[in-house]
């Protein structure tokens, strides 16, 4: 790995780190204004930019009494850093569900620039509760 690739890696590994710490101020520092987040299969427009990705990223991670980072393996090649996880979703109603992950991430001038993630969305949809389901719909249609 050269050193551009250990660097983005570095940035993705930090980013993470403040996702799961769940500091919401700090993940949005991670992103270029024009980074695109997006669950792949799921939602074609996504969200864009800093602000926009940490406000839908709370919508679903907020709720949850416990989460936690399960780190698999991880591919730096050039500016992609690919990353397959898992997370641990705990819910006040006793649910856990741990759902696996494929994330693939950009980074452009150390800062992430692209990140999509591809994961079995009917797995965590089955397994969630369903007022988790309905704050999901209803707070994803509301305006940013």
């Amino acid at each position: 790995m050269d050193s551009t690739e250990a660097r983005n890696k570095e940035v993705v590994e930090n980013y993470w780190y403040a996702h799961f710490e769940r500091d919401w101020d700090a993940m949005a520092t991670f992103f270029t204004d024009d980074c695109h987040y997006t669950d792949v299969g799921m939602d074609p427009v996504g969200a864009v930019g800093g602000a926009d990705i940490v406000r839908r990223l709370k919508i679903g991670i907020e709720p949850l009494q416990g989460y936690f980072h399960f780190p698999k393996h991880i591919v730096a090649q050039g500016n992609m850093v690919i990353w397959e996880h898992m997370e641990r979703w705990m819910f006040h109603t006793g649910e856990v569900i741990d759902h696996p992950f494929v994330t693939v991430m950009e980074v452009r001038d150390g800062k992430i620039s692209r990140w999509h993630d591809y994961s079995h969305i009917g797995h965590l949809i089955d397994n969630a509760p369903q007022w988790w389901l309905d704050h999901i719909i209803t707070a994803s249609a509301e305006p940013a």
